[in-house]
């Protein structure tokens, strides 16, 4: 349990989606800022799309909000509602944090990328060399497919059912010069790595998003979702054979770059 003293002088910080329910980190971030000697909170905020745009309006002015953390589908939007970003967002037009910067408006950073990496790699995963198939190139999977091709994949092959967007990924990744980068399917058969980086699972009946029947033990399978705890994908992987990682995994990963990031003072280029 959280023991809070919650006063007028809290900062606050939220993190907005649709749906949120599912999230995690509220309390899990709420306890790592107290730990950290810092009055603030993380509180979950449901918004739509069509709302999404006049909410960052109205939260820019609430002056004891220092921080936005940002999950589905929200993270190509609010990378425009930001005034700075870091490089790798401005790359991906994407964030998945924000924070307030001194002189107004907001700065954002994406950290995904670097939570799925460091969930891969502290459950035994390598990447180094590997040929690696990606589920996804939404925002996340943006994230997550940049970090790939940084930590060294040998090959990265992306899937994505909006064909435009798998394509726009690819051709933004190709400009780092790192790794061979192409369209694939969701046929995990050949690759070291399979990353889900789609919302599949969270729903009943979902369908699994790579055809499990073709894994091999071994292969490396990694997912974003963090509810349920273990995925369908992460299930069906695992009596295969398979080693994993979580949502949860990438959560705890990415939890430090996150305080990071909103403890920091203005990094605004």
């Amino acid at each position: 349990m959280i023991s809070l003293n919650l006063t007028g002088a809290t900062r606050l910080n939220i993190i907005v989606g649709d749906p949120i329910a599912q999230v995690k980190s509220p309390g899990g971030v709420t306890k790592a800022l107290a730990d950290r000697g810092h009055d603030a909170i993380l509180v979950p905020v449901q918004v739509d799309s069509a709302h999404l745009k006049a909410f960052l309006t109205a939260a820019t002015a609430l002056r004891n909000l220092d921080g936005i953390i940002v999950t589905v589908p929200h993270k190509f939007a609010c990378y425009e509602f930001c005034a700075g970003a870091t490089e790798r967002s401005r790359l991906l037009g994407s964030v998945n944090i924000m924070r307030r910067r001194a002189e107004g408006g907001w700065y954002g950073d994406i950290v995904d990328g670097l939570g799925f990496v460091g969930a891969v790699r502290a459950n035994g995963g390598d990447l180094a060399g590997k040929r690696a198939l990606q589920i996804g190139a939404g925002g996340a999977g943006s994230a997550i497919a940049m970090a790939l091709v940084e930590a060294g994949v040998r090959t990265l092959a992306i899937h994505d059912t909006d064909v435009a967007r798998r394509d726009q990924l690819i051709a933004k990744l190709k400009t780092l010069g790192l790794g061979e980068i192409n369209a694939g399917t969701a046929d995990p058969t050949g690759f070291d790595l399979v990353a889900n980086a789609t919302p599949l699972g969270m729903k009943a009946y979902d369908p699994l998003p790579v055809d499990v029947s073709k894994l091999k033990p071994g292969t490396f399978v990694g997912c974003v979702i963090t509810s349920p705890a273990v995925s369908p994908l992460i299930e069906a992987a695992r009596r295969r054979g398979c080693p994993t990682s979580t949502g949860t995994d990438m959560y705890n990963a990415l939890q430090n770059s996150m305080l990071n990031f909103l403890a920091a003072a203005d990094g605004s280029k």
